[in-house]
């Protein structure tokens, strides 16, 4: 699977930014869809490790959140056009880092850990100013 973010940008602390993620390269020939997959949004930080951040299973719409963006952050799919978005708003300049999406295979399945996703997409940098 293929992804691509879009939607970084710099804001002023306060603000909000929508990213998305797009997939493609299923196994169309199998019936294979964004349901079959785990989708996260991680982040980075120079010298840090990357984090997740949230992740959603479109095919039954559960999502997760890391307890820092919990209330801020809001992750949808669209499963006809293979979308995937992390709204942010009320950003703080510690949000500031790059952003990717991932993919991990499996339904109903919810992942945090960096391991276990297997397609990344190439990054996209957020900068939060005060």
């Amino acid at each position: 699977v293929q992804l691509v973010e879009s939607g970084g940008g710099s804001v002023q602390a306060g603000g909000s930014l929508r990213l998305s993620c797009t997939a493609s390269g299923f196994t169309l020939d199998s019936g294979e869809n964004l349901d079959d997959y785990a989708i996260a949004w991680f982040r980075q930080v120079p010298g840090k490790e990357r984090e997740g951040i949230s992740c959603i299973s479109s095919s039954d719409g559960s999502t997760w959140y890391e307890d820092s963006v919990k209330g801020r952050f809001t992750i949808s799919s669209d499963r006809a056009k293979n979308i995937v978005w992390l709204q942010m708003d009320t950003l703080k300049p510690e949000d500031t880092a790059v952003y990717y999406c991932a993919a991990s295979p499996g339904r109903g399945y919810l992942s945090r850990w960096e391991d276990e996703y297997f397609d990344w997409g190439q990054g996209t940098q957020v900068t939060v100013y005060s």
